[in-house]
């Protein structure tokens, strides 16, 4: 993957659909949500036109707070988790990638105190808009021992969502693709911040 890759969707939708691209310009991915589901449901093509699936993402509980998003192949063959991290997760996001069962890497907010800022500032009218606006949060992916390998960064915009994933550290395409699709769950979860 040639990085910096865009994550770019409409706030204004019914059913959130996400369109990845690479530093070329050239979509890799097309994310689609299924609405209205109890279990969230997040179906992942190779292009638009939603010609080939790629992967699946699912929950194992209803509408849950620490649900476990597990990720399938096409054809139905496990590719790992992400989860959140419990009450961890009210201070700063904080989510963990699994694979067959282990801690394969870490998600945390780089700045906490940017979840508490646009906690306090966005019940204030009007200054909490531009808090939202300007406060963005970035996120890490990191192996449990700390070595970074991904940075999310939010980018400010209005009446879309607009993501930057830059890549720190080399790692293996399996873990690549694992920690891609866990920044889709985090942003389809966290995407009403910043």
């Amino acid at each position: 993957m040639q990085y910096p890759l865009q994550l770019s969707f409409k706030l204004l939708t019914f059913g959130q659909r996400i369109v990845a691209t690479d530093a070329g310009g050239n979509v890799l991915m097309f994310i689609k949500q299924k609405m209205f589901k109890l279990k969230e449901k997040v179906e992942i093509y190779n292009d638009e036109k939603q010609s080939q699936l790629i992967f699946r993402i699912e929950a194992d509980k209803v509408l849950d707070f620490s649900a476990n998003y597990s990720f399938t192949d096409a054809a139905g063959n496990p590719w790992g988790s992400v989860r959140r991290k419990g009450m961890r997760s009210l201070w700063a996001a904080h989510y963990q990638v699994m694979q067959d069962g282990e801690i394969d890497m870490e998600i945390h907010e780089e700045s906490p105190m940017k979840k508490v800022l646009e906690s306090i500032l966005g019940e204030i009218p009007i200054l909490g808009l531009l808090a939202v606006y300007l406060l963005n949060p970035t996120y890490i992916v990191s192996r449990p021992d700390g070595t970074p390998l991904l940075k999310l960064i939010k980018k400010p915009a209005v009446f879309e969502g607009k993501y930057v994933i830059e890549k720190i550290n080399d790692m293996p395409e399996d873990d690549e693709l694992r920690s891609l699709m866990a920044l889709l769950m985090l942003v389809l979860l966290e995407r009403r911040r910043g």
